[in-house]
């Protein structure tokens, strides 16, 4: 499938995405309910470009991540990678496609062995996809290190002998070893201070432009998403809200959410004030998500209806999609 407005054809297809936790109590730990994660979500990611996706903690950003590369289940809906069905792949199939689909993890530290040096760290994604050439690996992991700009030697070097930024720069490479089409972004720059950020955002910039790299990159900060995304996905309580091109999300948000997250973003400059749009109380709990809109008990323009009906997820633009029934 090909995007008519880009011409670029689609990576990869999210269809009808859902998935629950279940949540045992009692003596016989029984399923006493579910956290409803992710509810029905629907998008696709074009060939080569950034796919931002923003929203709350807890609104289901990671756990999409996690279920598009089937490292947790999903409780029903399709990803298509490439056409192929990702979710109905034997386990044969599932190794071939892991080695276009990585992953870049939020915590370095915790994603690294701290008992193995970095370097067979990075070449453990190669041995395990059949290259048992040794002298080969430690050239690829060589030349790997020195892309995300790194030394030689840090390659004998083990995980608590890094800063926090390198560490990140030892996650990015493992996710590039394999040389993949599709790396999972899930808030790689959200620990680091700031001047640290640039430099990792640049690297995987630099890294999409030499590999024709396709990310979905997951983050809080929306001047970080601003500055690398291609196109933005608005994520509430497990539902995406709002799906549009960078610049249109930001010069015109339609969705409610999406304008309280935009009068959230600081101005370098004292003279200029942006109007603060406060949301009232907290996120509902996805144990209980409320009827209707999932969005109205704190939505300071909600209607009657907003409570009892939810608005479907449609296009009303070309390339922009929202779920609001003030749009309509």
């Amino acid at each position: 499938m090909t995007d008519a407005t880009t011409n670029k054809p689609d990576l990869l297809e999210v269809q009808e995405l859902v998935k629950y936790f279940p949540v045992r109590g009692g003596l016989l730990q029984r399923v006493v309910a579910y956290v409803q994660a992710v509810e029905n979500v629907s998008f696709t990611i074009r060939d080569g470009e950034t796919f931002g996706m923003v929203g709350e903690s807890g609104c289901g950003k990671t756990t999409i991540g996690r279920t598009i590369l089937r490292l947790v289940p999903a409780t029903s809906g399709k990803v298509l990678f490439q056409g192929q069905d990702v979710f109905a792949a034997t386990p044969r199939q599932l190794k071939d496609l892991r080695r276009n689909m990585q992953i870049i993890f939020q915590d370095p530290f915790s994603s690294l062995d701290p008992r193995m040096p970095v370097g067979e760290s990075i070449a453990e994604g190669l041995l395990v996809h059949g290259m048992k050439n040794g002298k080969e690996r430690f050239e690829i992991v060589i030349n790997t290190l020195r892309k995300v700009g790194l030394e030689d030697y840090h390659a004998r070097r083990y995980p608590h002998e890094f800063s926090g930024g390198q560490r990140q720069r030892i996650g990015i490479a493992r996710a590039l070893a394999l040389r993949p089409k599709f790396i999972v972004c899930d808030e790689p720059v959200s620990a680091l201070d700031v001047s640290i950020q640039a430099q990792v955002l640049n690297i995987l910039k630099e890294l999409q432009k030499e590999f024709n790299l396709t990310y979905l990159f997951i983050a809080h900060n929306l001047s970080v998403v601003e500055h690398i995304s291609d196109r933005v996905g608005v994520m509430y309580l497990g539902k995406m809200v709002e799906l549009a091109g960078r610049e249109e999300i930001f010069r015109n948000p339609l969705h409610p959410y999406t304008q309280a997250l935009l009068s959230a973003i600081p101005i370098p400059d004292p003279d200029l004030k942006r109007e603060r749009i406060i949301l009232k109380g907290d996120v509902p709990s996805p144990l209980r998500p409320p009827s209707g809109c999932r969005f109205h008990p704190r939505c300071p323009v909600a209607l009657e209806h907003c409570s009892r009906e939810e608005p479907q997820f449609k296009e009303v633009a070309p390339d922009h999609s929202v779920a609001c029934w003030r749009v309509e």
